[in-house]
């Protein structure tokens, strides 16, 4: 099994601070990984390596075994799958959620006159059904709720058939319904075999879907753990990481943590 991505020793320093801080980490192909960690830990910074929009300033990074650096990013970037507020805000409004959708397949935020195959249409309706969008296909993508835009945004992320799918905070932002609408579907994801290299980055236990495989847990730039979620997301790495005494849970396919009663 190959690494879709590996980073050794990576540091990012600005103003002289270490956003991340010597970071060694390997996502093998198929893998699902979770990134867990409080505000401000590095966890965005890393998707945004793995994406290619940032580079390292010591370290070095391979992405579908290319090193950062030495490859062509626009080459490599329609590989990867984005999903986030960074690309959401980038979107226009007026578009309808189909368009929104279809235009990845250009790796174009807006519609100018390109012309679009059956297939790229077929494609766009068959994500967009899979994350429950079918009947809001002609919506425009700024009047969406926060859970509907997000569905729209994953959907967005698989049209270029990506290797690699970084899943930025999906469910910030939703209530209880729509966080667990979301993570059900995510599930779905993350079981099928055909599906690409998942890394996903979260502040709560509870937004991890079945079908998870793996944790990476980031505190201060530096990894406090990382490995197969059954093994490192104990009670013990979890304080650590969010820096007070928590307890973790597991009830069937779905994690909970919660704070310590005080005496």
């Amino acid at each position: 099994m190959s690494d879709v991505l590996e980073l050794v020793d990576v540091s990012v320093v600005r103003e002289g601070r270490a956003l991340v801080d010597q970071v060694s980490w390997s996502v093998a192909e198929g893998e699902r990984w979770v990134i867990l960690g409080p505000n401000g830990a590095g966890k965005t910074t890393l998707l945004n390596i793995a994406s290619s929009y940032l580079f390292p300033t010591t370290g070095t990074v391979q992405i579908l075994g290319e090193k950062l650096g030495s490859v062509d990013v626009f080459d490599l970037r329609p590989r990867i799958g984005v999903a986030g507020m960074s690309v959401a805000q980038k979107l226009p409004g007026r578009q309808t959620v189909l368009q929104t959708v279809l235009t990845a397949a250009y790796g174009m935020t807006a519609g100018w006159q390109e012309e679009y195959e059956a297939v790229d249409e077929e494609r766009a309706r068959a994500f967009l059904d899979r994350l429950g969008m079918n009947e809001l296909l002609d919506r425009r993508f700024g009047t969406l709720s926060e859970g509907e835009r997000k569905r729209t945004m994953i959907a967005r992320a698989m049209m270029t058939d990506p290797e690699l799918l970084l899943l930025d905070e999906p469910a910030a932002g939703l209530d209880l319904g729509g966080r667990e609408d979301l993570v059900r579907r995510l599930g779905r994801l993350a079981r099928d075999p055909y599906a690409p290299s998942m890394i996903m980055v979260t502040h709560h236990v509870e937004e991890i879907a079945p079908g998870f495989t793996h944790v990476l847990m980031i505190r201060q730039g530096k990894v406090l753990a990382a490995g197969p979620v059954e093994q490192e997301l104990t009670s013990r790495n979890l304080s650590r990481c969010f820096g007070l005494p928590l307890v973790v849970e597991r009830r069937e396919d779905r994690w909970t943590a919660q704070g310590l009663a005080l005496s």
